[in-house]
């Protein structure tokens, strides 16, 4: 039967039922899965989440029986496509996640595929070891993807490969049989040859092949420079070649060699045992040499590598000007003179700061000798891990370059000898000069390896030709220098059809035959390495597609669109950092799933799939879309951590708006956008009201007839009105002398709810002498914006810009106690107002603060003494709000809290706490909230003693770590305000 006969979906169902795991086949999952880190999209027949060995051999006999194939995926970060196909896409980050052995004496472990790097060594660390190859995704890069692409990444110049650190290796070959595979004598691999299975015909086969003094000649010639280390072109048979077997004295033989860098196309492994390195020297410092052209750059690389550093990085012109524009990076860039034209950064290690500087001192001086660059900052200790994060966001901030035109993986992996890289580098730009372009240079310098990344428009079929002729005219130019056209991102489709030109044809089909004895039916990941499709095909877009505009109540002209917003995604996967591997806020959901379509990634790609291809007369009016928002929190992490700066919470608003127009808006959505109204209505008779929201039978129904979580407490109703005490009892307050005038944005949870941090907030300006000044104005209209109601969102917005654009300014700020409702003025009234007072919102947006921040930055003025602050000795946790952590800092709360001099503030890691406005208190959604904060926030609070105060600016925040612990938790500002001498 062929498979244009076959029900698939009747047979995968069938599939379903036998696996413990799982297996979807609806279209918003082959969506999710059509697409990697690459330029290419394939939707593939299903995708499979298995939970363990017996899953991915039923998998392999249904491929095997239907004629489909297997693509095995972690994070799917690949730049090369190797994660897409058109079979069924196999994940194992789900489920396949766990360590399996230990050995701390001999210095290994044995892990699933599935375990993220970051999260690995988190685990390490407390026992002196680390797994050292380190890529730019290390904080979501799984181990198993670290072998299919034998990554590398900023380290490799001491610790070499993946491929070096991999002792053993569980598989599943083609026939559905076991295989280990590790490191064998000359009488071993004899008895292997002797087996009478499938994995003796591979020992066997390999024997055959490489015992003819041919193939060893072809091999030796047309291979890379063994110098390169970083060589990732095809099958690494030249690694075998190596063995006692094959080259005489005792090098032992191993494929593990060969399936490092197989891209998973020769089995699918299982379990993976690897070598650990002691944790390296415990000071380090980065020289940051600038350089006003590439070709300086790359040699002073050369000089680098003759001082023993830990590691040599590029960053080119382009790349650091796009993480000007990035939220979280530009905090990061504090060490950038001058406008460079590029940067090479340079770690030593030693152990001792002065040993580590001394190090950094000699290479500066070995600059200055050769008049190599014009600044040489040292970036001690405290400041690297920045430093290198504004590196490692390099890939993803090149999707911030505006408009269709984008920076382009293709040529981004070519490694050539070091000694060669300053030449080879010259002809490059001359080549590109050919094709009109200005190449992005992001590179491991000093491993010869360059990420030249050309600037493309793949939706024109004149570009999409171009990537072609780009791509050929850089694999000629690395064969000249005998190169690697792979240095660690592997062939995938991108660079498998010049395999044949960089080794050979003869070599090129002995890794055909080594496909073909590995895979006879080839349904491990086809297409990839060996016989792959033109590589300018199965692109993202259509040739020549025009982009489809979308009329939108937000203002995306910035980025071009609504799409183009979403089409900022490249696939990075920075959305996929898990608590232990990486931290941060974004995708609090994802945290707790691990789900691909609760990513931020996952979003963008669905919006993005279904707003280009749509038929639908309202292309937002698709239930795919609707189910990947449902789980995004709002959080805002993503506008700030997400190196493309993809502002999902906006694209939800955005999304729910539209949606609506078809389907109406849910009785819920109405009562939580309208909730400022509500407790309006219910401040007039404020007592009934609580007794109505708090009693047993009232309450439960309320919650019932809004679909409330049972288990949540509503928040009661303050019998008087943050305005309503403000006009009886200001005019009485008494402080010190009036040092400025601020006015105070009575945001309707403070007015209505939280009244008495309100209260305590102006109290605490004013003694400290601050006029409070507090005018009628417009609710923030965040419960609006949260639901979608953005009508009425943007004439509060209006109301309210057009209300403080001609009262506020630099000497006399808006401060907020909300963290969602003042940053709004910040981050979507700009882009929400109606277009007349953009302007004015735009302007408004620089002297708007959250009250942290101006007493932070008025202490550090000199116009807050701390001795106005009691002696007492206190311990803080501080969990900041996830809106403050995206559009401003945690720091600023941490900093007033510390303004009584014996209080001790310690920051609590943890990202989002779940509630997320009115996400937690959705039926539907109040156990993944409650998940969400058992990650990090609710056992630091119940681990911190009684006496300890937990703080946290959001309202929200304190509500949920009430329902989640039991513990009070207080705005910040009344800590302050009750540590005031009296």
């Amino acid at each position: 039967m062929s498979n244009q006969t076959k029900d698939f979906n009747l047979l995968l169902s069938q599939l379903s039922s036998e696996l413990d795991g799982e297996l979807h086949f609806d279209s918003l999952m082959k969506t999710l899965y059509a697409t990697d880190a690459s330029v290419y999209r394939s939707l593939p027949l299903a995708v499979a989440l298995p939970k363990n060995t017996s899953d991915i051999k039923k998998l392999i006999r249904f491929a095997t029986e239907n004629g489909t194939s297997l693509i095995p995926r972690t994070a799917g970060t690949s730049l090369a496509g190797q994660c897409v196909g058109e079979g069924i896409v196999v994940d194992v980050s789900k489920y396949l996640n766990k360590v399996i052995e230990f050995n701390k004496n001999e210095g290994w472990i044995r892990v699933q595929p599935g375990v993220v790097r970051n999260e690995l060594n988190n685990f390490l660390k407390d026992h002196g070891y680390f797994f050292s190859p380190i890529t730019s995704t290390a904080s979501r890069a799984m181990i198993g993807g670290m072998v299919g692409n034998n990554s590398c990444g900023t380290t490799s110049i001491v610790y070499g490969s993946t491929r070096e650190h991999v002792l053993e290796l569980n598989v599943l070959l083609s026939d559905g049989s076991e295989a280990n595979f590790q490191s064998l004598s000359a009488s071993d691999f004899d008895l292997k040859c002797r087996q009478e299975n499938m994995e003796g015909a591979l020992y066997r086969h390999i024997r055959d092949e490489l015992s003819k003094p041919e193939t060893q000649k072809n091999i030796r010639e047309h291979f890379p420079k063994p110098s390169i280390h970083r060589r990732n072109t095809g099958y690494a048979v030249d690694y075998l070649l190596k063995s006692e077997i094959f080259a005489g004295g005792d090098a032992p033989f191993d494929f593990c060699k060969l399936l490092c860098g197989s891209e998973g196309t020769l089995a699918i492994t299982t379990e993976i045992k690897i070598h650990l390195d002691p944790l390296p020297d415990p000071y380090d410092i980065v020289v940051a040499a600038h350089f006003d052209s590439i070709h300086d750059s790359m040699k002073a690389a050369q000089v680098a590598m003759k001082q023993a550093p830990t590691a040599v990085e590029l960053m080119d012109k382009i790349i650091l000007d796009c993480t000007k524009e990035n939220v979280e990076q530009s905090k990061n860039r504090d060490f950038v003179e001058g406008d460079p034209k590029a940067i090479l950064m340079v770690e030593f290690r030693g152990k001792s700061i002065a040993e580590a500087r001394e190090q950094g001192l000699v290479f500066v001086d070995a600059l200055k000798n050769a008049g190599l660059g014009y600044a040489y900052p040292v970036i001690g200790p405290e400041r690297t891990s920045s430093a290198w994060e504004l590196r490692s966001a390099g890939l993803g901030l090149l999707a911030n370059i505006p408009g269709d035109k984008k920076a382009v993986a293709c040529i981004e992996d070519t490694a050539v000898d070091i000694n060669d890289l300053a030449n080879y580098i010259d002809e490059f730009a001359e080549i590109m000069k050919d094709f009109g372009q200005e190449p992005v240079y992001y590179a491991h310098a000093g491993a010869g390896e360059i990420h030249l990344r050309p600037i493309l428009d793949l939706k024109k079929a004149k570009d999409v030709e171009e990537f072609y002729q780009i791509s050929e005219a850089s694999a000629k130019l690395v064969k000249k220098y005998h190169g690697s056209l792979s240095g660690e991102h592997g062939d995938g489709r991108v660079r498998a059809a010049f395999i044949p030109m960089m080794v050979g044809q003869e070599n090129y089909e002995l890794f055909k035959r080594v496909k073909a004895a590995w895979d006879p039916r080839g349904i491990f990941n086809p297409g990839k390495i060996v016989d792959a499709p033109p590589m300018n095909t199965s692109l993202r877009y259509e040739p020549d597609m025009v982009t489809p505009e979308h009329q939108t109540k937000f203002d995306f002209s910035a980025v071009g669109g609504i799409l183009r917003m979403a089409e900022k995604c490249n696939g990075s996967g920075d959305c996929r950092k898990l608590p232990n591997s990486g931290g941060g806020t974004m995708c609090p959901s994802y945290q707790a799933s691990r789900y691909e379509k609760d990513t931020t990634r996952g979003r963008a790609n669905t919006l993005r799939e279904f707003l280009t291809r749509s038929n639908k007369s309202n292309p937002f009016d698709h239930p795919e879309i609707k189910e990947v928002m449902d789980l995004c929190l709002s959080c805002k992490g993503c506008t700030s951590e997400c190196p493309s700066n993809v502002d999902m919470a906006t694209l939800k608003a955005e999304f729910q708006y539209q949606y609506h127009k078809s389907n109406g808006v849910p009785l819920r959505s109405r009562a939580f956008a309208y909730i400022n109204k509500l407790n309006g209505l219910g401040s007039l008779v404020p007592g009934i009201s609580n007794f109505f929201l708090s009693n047993g039978t009232t309450g439960a129904g309320l919650k019932k007839l809004l679909d409330v979580a049972p288990e949540r407490n509503l928040p009661a109703i303050s019998r008087q009105s943050l305005r309503q005490w403000y006009k009886k009892e200001y005019s009485r307050l008494k402080g010190k002398e009036i040092i400025k005038t601020i006015y105070f944005f009575c945001d309707e949870f403070t007015n209505h709810n939280d009244t008495a941090t309100g209260i305590k907030a102006i109290k605490l300006l004013r003694h400290l002498g601050y006029e409070v000044k507090m005018v009628d104005h417009a609710e923030s209209g965040r419960g609006a914006m949260s639901k979608g109601l953005l009508d009425y969102a943007q004439k509060m917005a209006d109301k309210n810009v057009g209300i403080f654009a001609d009262l506020v300014d630099a000497d006399r700020p808006l401060l907020g106690l909300e963290p969602s409702a003042i940053l709004s003025f910040r981050d979507e009234y700009p882009r929400l107002v109606s277009k007349p007072l953009r302007e004015k919102a735009k302007s408004l947006k620089f002297h708007c603060e959250m009250i942290d921040e101006f007493l932070a930055k008025e202490f550090i003025a000199g116009n807050i003494d701390s001795r106005d602050f009691t002696d007492e000795k206190k311990q803080i946790r501080l969990h900041g709000h996830c809106h403050q952590k995206a559009l401003s800092s945690v720091n600023y709360s941490k900093k007033i809290l510390e303004l009584p001099e014996n209080f001790e503030v310690k920051v609590i890691p943890s990202g989002c706490c779940g509630m997320a406005g009115s996400f937690g208190y959705e039926k539907e959604h109040y156990a993944l909230s409650m998940q969400i904060g058992e990650m990090v926030l609710f056992p630091a609070v119940r681990d911190a003693e009684e006496a300890t105060l937990i703080a946290a600016p959001g309202t929200s925040c304190r509500h949920q770590i009430a329902d989640g612990t039991g513990r009070k938790a207080r705005h910040p500002v009344e800590i302050l305000y009750d540590a005031l001498k009296r």
